[in-house]
């Protein structure tokens, strides 16, 4: 039993470690969000995103939430401006990054607090210059309140 549980976290570890990859040629890393604060019913997601192809991304759902959208933040004149945006440019090859302060995408009316340490699931729906839709599972870790990285507490 020893060894096949060594061998066991092993894969899991590899699994946890290595970037998310789904969605022939896109390819999903560092996805994080913040834990919830008591109350709070908003999050917001962050990530790197690599298409091989041109694409756009053009959506995202989880079952923590009924509504998520993509959004962008600018600064207009020294105030904080968010709005949603229907979709993001995905250039082949180049590194979309989903940060605070830029691209990000927003959960709202969440069903759930969300936990440090533990992971959600989301779901991008990425679009290729033919108009089809793709769904690339995402895990997402949930750190600290400060947005340091969280202890790590995997639920089956």
């Amino acid at each position: 039993m020893g060894r096949l549980l060594t061998v066991a976290l092993a894969l899991w570890t590899a699994l946890l470690t290595a970037p998310v990859c789904a969605g022939e040629g896109i390819a999903v890393s560092d996805a994080w969000t913040r834990a919830s604060a008591p109350g709070q019913k908003v999050a917001g997601v962050y990530f790197r995103i690599t298409s091989s192809f041109e694409a756009r991304l053009v959506g995202v759902e989880t079952a923590l939430t009924r509504v998520s959208e993509l959004h962008y933040m600018t600064m207009d004149e020294g105030v904080m401006r968010m709005r949603q945006v229907a979709s993001v440019d995905l250039p082949a090859g180049k590194a979309v990054s989903f940060k605070p302060g830029g691209y990000h995408v927003m959960l709202f009316d969440l069903q759930e607090p969300l936990k440090a340490g533990e992971q959600i699931a989301i779901d991008l729906l990425v679009e290729d210059e033919g108009g089809e839709q793709s769904r690339v599972p995402v895990t997402v870790d949930v750190r600290n309140l400060d947005g340091s990285k969280a202890e790590q507490h995997h639920h089956h």
